[in-house]
């Protein structure tokens, strides 16, 4: 993954910078992920994914020498990352997360945005990925950058098994948690369930 387009607007007083992750970065992406995961405590279902397991730093490691996870570093401390790996003609996000004490700077979508960039330069069809359909930082995060719900499943047998395995495992689009107590399960009364969706973002040209 190149690191050369800029994520902040022209004319812009950038507050933070990006590069590509280093096999030294992944020591400090777990808690990175943890902070962000304090989100789900605003969403009653899903607030038990705030304690939930993280990538592991070996696992980060694993990522990081695939070339396709960067980080955004704020006064020069990694604040953000975005994991992703090629698969076929397309480049599939992993994780993408922002500390806490960083969020609403620009951090998350400037790191999409690299990476869509660095999808076209490197001539991938498209960049795919699966997050929950009701959350305000998800899906509609996601759609704003131009990424579009997977209606066909059947015409992406990848994104498929993919939610497949997540609903049967219980794992949440990739943050490795524990399961709701039983008098939690139940939806909140006039909410809907929050449920999966695989969504994904064309290359034009």
């Amino acid at each position: 993954m190149t690191a050369s387009a800029s994520p902040h607007p022209a004319g812009s007083q950038p507050k933070w910078s990006l590069r590509l992750a280093r096999p030294e970065d992944a020591e400090f992406l777990p808690a990175i992920e943890q902070s962000a995961a304090q989100l789900f405590k605003a969403e009653p279902q899903l607030a038990h994914l705030a304690n939930a397991e993280v990538i592991t730093q070996e696992r980060h490691r694993i990522l990081i020498g695939k070339g396709r996870c960067l980080v955004a570093l704020r006064d020069n401390r990694i604040a953000g990352f975005l994991s992703a790996i090629s698969v076929g003609r397309e480049i599939h996000i992993l994780e993408l997360s922002v500390h806490a004490d960083c969020q609403r700077m620009g951090m998350g979508s400037g790191l999409v945005r690299a990476a869509i960039v660095d999808a076209r330069n490197s001539g991938f069809q498209a960049l795919t990925l699966t997050t929950f359909s009701d959350v305000e930082w998800n899906a509609p995060f996601y759609g704003a950058l131009g990424f579009v719900a997977v209606e066909e499943l059947s015409a992406h047998p990848r994104l498929a098994e993919l939610l497949e395995k997540e609903t049967a495992s219980a794992l949440q689009a990739g943050l490795h948690g524990s399961q709701p107590p039983p008098d939690e399960a139940e939806p909140a009364p006039g909410r809907p369930t929050p449920h999966r969706i695989a969504m994904i973002r064309f290359i034009a040209g």
